[in-house]
C-alpha cells in the first residue's frame, strides 16, 4: 500500500501538497462549523432571522469576491467572453437549485416539513460553493509543482485564504442549522460535510489539471449561481423581517468581503 502511494505521489508531483492544502481549508471548515457548541439555542424568531442573515451576506460576499470575480477574469485570461461564460455558469446553477426547490417544494407539502427543505437547500447551496474552492487549491499546487518557486508560495497563500474565509462559512451553516431546531452535533457534523468535498475534488482536479483549468470559470460561477438562489429565496427575505437581521447580513457580507480582498 505505501509504494502505491509512493508511485501516485512520484507520478502527479502536486497531489501531496493539493491534499495537505485542502484538508486544511477542510479543517478550517470544521473550526468554524464547532461555534456551534458555543452557541446555545435561543427560542423565538428574531435569532433564527439574525442567524440567517448573516449566513446570506457570507454566501452573498462569497458568490461575489470569491466566485464570480476570479471566474471573469479567468475566463478573460482563457481568450473567452468572460460575460457570457459567467452569465451561462450563474444561470446553469441557479436553474439548477430552482429545478431541487421545486422537486423539494412538492415532497414538502406532502409531509409539512418546511425546515428540512430550508436546510436542504443551505447545505446545498454551500457544498457546491466548496467544490471549486477545493479544485482551485488542487490546481494550483498542480501547476505549481511543473513551475516550482514562487509559484509554490503562491499555492499555499491560496490555501490559506480559503481556509481562513472556510471559518465563517461553517459557521453559516451550523448556527442556523441549529437555530432552526436541529441538534448541535448534527448541526456541526453537516457544516463538516459541506467542506469535506474539497480534500476530494482538489485531489482529483490535480489528477486531470489540464481539464479541470478548462471549466474552472463556468464551475465557479456555476456554485455561486446556487449560492445566490438561496440567498434571494430564503436568506434576505426572512432576515429583513427584522432590523437586527438586516444588519447581521451586513456585518457578515463585509467580514466575508473584507477577507477575499486581503487574502486575494
Amino acid at each position: 500500500m505505501r509504494s502505491v502511494f509512493f508511485r501516485l505521489f512520484s507520478a502527479f508531483p502536486g497531489l501531496l501538497p493539493a491534499l495537505l492544502g485542502t484538508v486544511f481549508a477542510f479543517l478550517m471548515t470544521a473550526t468554524g462549523a464547532a461555534l456551534v457548541f458555543f452557541f446555545g439555542r435561543v427560542s423565538g424568531e428574531r435569532p433564527q432571522r439574525v442567524c440567517m442573515g448573516f449566513a446570506g451576506g457570507v454566501m452573498a460576499a462569497a458568490s461575489v469576491f470569491s466566485l464570480l470575480v476570479p471566474a471573469a477574469e479567468q475566463a478573460a485570461r482563457q481568450g473567452h467572453a468572460a460575460w457570457l461564460v459567467v452569465t451561462l455558469g450563474f444561470l446553469l446553477g441557479a436553474g439548477l437549485l430552482m429545478l431541487l426547490d421545486a422537486q423539494a417544494a412538492r415532497a414538502r407539502a406532502a409531509s409539512g416539513r418546511g425546515g428540512a427543505h430550508r436546510r436542504t437547500l443551505l447545505f446545498t447551496a454551500i457544498t457546491l460553493h466548496n467544490i471549486p474552492e477545493g479544485m482551485a487549491v488542487g490546481l494550483a499546487f498542480a501547476l505549481a509543482a511543473r513551475e516550482g518557486g514562487s509559484a509554490m508560495a503562491a499555492a499555499a497563500a491560496l490555501a490559506l485564504g480559503i481556509g481562513i474565509q472556510n471559518l465563517p462559512e461553517g459557521a453559516a451553516i451550523s448556527l442556523p442549522m441549529r437555530q432552526s431546531g436541529m441538534s448541535r452535533r448534527r448541526s456541526f457534523l453537516l457544516g463538516v460535510l459541506s467542506g469535506a468535498v474539497e480534500p476530494v475534488f482538489g485531489v482529483l482536479v490535480v489528477l486531470v489539471a489540464a481539464a479541470a483549468q478548462a471549466v474552472m470559470p463556468l464551475l465557479m460561477a456555476f456554485a455561486a449561481g446556487a449560492m445566490m438562489l438561496v440567498v434571494f429565496e430564503e436568506m434576505i427575505p426572512e432576515a429583513g423581517e427584522e432590523r437586527a437581521g438586516v444588519t447581521a447580513a451586513v456585518l457578515g457580507y463585509v467580514l466575508m468581503m473584507a477577507l477575499d480582498i486581503a487574502l486575494g
